[in-house]
């Protein structure tokens, strides 16, 4: 395995994590969404007076902005440029019915992603619920890296504790779409791996046929034994499946025994890999992720399986026992930037 370096952001602080990643999540909603950050913009095409900016070639890719040491989401086409158009509001207008149309075509675009659990959901509670004033929750499906086979209201449960934590928790009466386990299934892995698997078939296959499916942001935590979801270094055959999308994982080595997970074909497929790290627990893990990737962990065949759309979001603990790695400052590109 070759070393690919991805995008590492410190923060002195847990705080100063939760509120960066904040930004990076609403940051790919809006782009997702509108195609720009331009908050001026962003307004317009809501009261559907601005058609939302175009790619003028469907062979565009998403790709993170490395230049300056400072982060950014380009959406790339093959000749670099987006068109904006104003939209007429006379019905007499030739350009009403496509005005209508765009309408409806951006009404059908969803944010799409996949968390994980853990420590992580505390970071997403303090990072997003303040900040509802920009989240557009109503258009978000939110589904799970991994989760753990247990009843829903068991500490142990991903969903239970991201319901509990955040989801319950929602001002807005706009809520998001949130796609969990069957939890009638959680005593049979496969069976409910595969129930998983269909969920996923169901709403990113659909329409057309396709080989993986493509979150728009996928959210991962890497604990101190070095497993991200529920892939678990030297484990079963998981971290070498190529086709399922879903996987069942029995006789975990800590934690609850049976889970599921995504693939590592599904989590390096994403538009943005999100790794959030924090803690002194975490640091002797980091070093060998970003400085062994020979050893072949989850997290570093991700950073080279999905390389250029890889970004760590850890505080100065975690990067402890690192002394040769570049770490890079977070510009907030959606939100205020806090003041120390």
């Amino acid at each position: 395995m070759t070393t690919t370096v991805p995008l590492i952001y410190s923060f002195p602080e847990f705080l100063g994590v939760a509120e960066a990643v904040a930004d990076h999540i609403i940051t790919a909603q809006n782009q997702t969404l509108y195609n720009t950050l331009d908050a001026a913009q962003i307004e317009l095409i809501k009261q559907d007076r601005l058609k939302r900016p175009g790619l003028l070639s469907s062979s565009s890719t998403v790709s993170i902005n490395q230049s300056n040491g400072q982060s950014g989401i380009n959406l790339a086409s093959s000749n670099n440029q987006s068109q904006v158009q104003l939209g007429s509001p006379n019905p007499n207008s030739n350009g009403n019915g496509k005005l209508k149309k765009e309408k409806k075509k951006r009404a059908e675009v969803r944010f799409k992603i996949a968390i994980s659990g853990g420590s992580f959901i505390k970071i997403l509670k303090e990072g997003l619920l303040p900040r509802e004033d920009v989240i557009e929750w109503d258009k978000w499906d939110i589904y799970f890296a991994d989760e753990r086979l247990v009843p829903f209201e068991s500490p142990d449960s991903n969903y239970g504790q991201a319901k509990r934590e955040i989801f319950d928790q929602i001002k807005s009466e706009n809520k998001p779409r949130i796609f969990h386990i069957d939890e009638s299934l959680i005593d049979d892995p496969q069976e409910c791996a595969d129930a998983y698997e269909k969920v996923l078939i169901n709403n990113f296959a659909r329409k057309d046929s396709v080989k993986l499916p493509m979150f728009d942001l996928l959210l991962l935590g890497c604990a101190p034994d070095g497993h991200i979801a529920s892939l678990f270094p030297n484990h079963g055959e998981q971290l070498r499946e190529k086709l399922a999308w879903c996987l069942p994982v029995s006789k975990a080595p800590s934690g609850p025994e049976n889970r599921i997970t995504l693939s590592i074909p599904v989590i390096c497929h994403a538009a943005r890999v999100t790794f959030v790290v924090e803690g002194l627990t975490k640091a002797p893990i980091m070093r060998i992720i970003m400085e062994r990737p020979e050893k072949g962990l989850p997290s570093s065949i991700v950073n080279e399986g999905a390389a250029g759309r890889v970004s760590w979001f850890v505080d100065d603990d975690a990067l402890n026992d690192l002394w040769d790695i570049t770490k890079k400052k977070y510009k907030f590109l959606s939100i205020e930037e806090p003041k120390n």
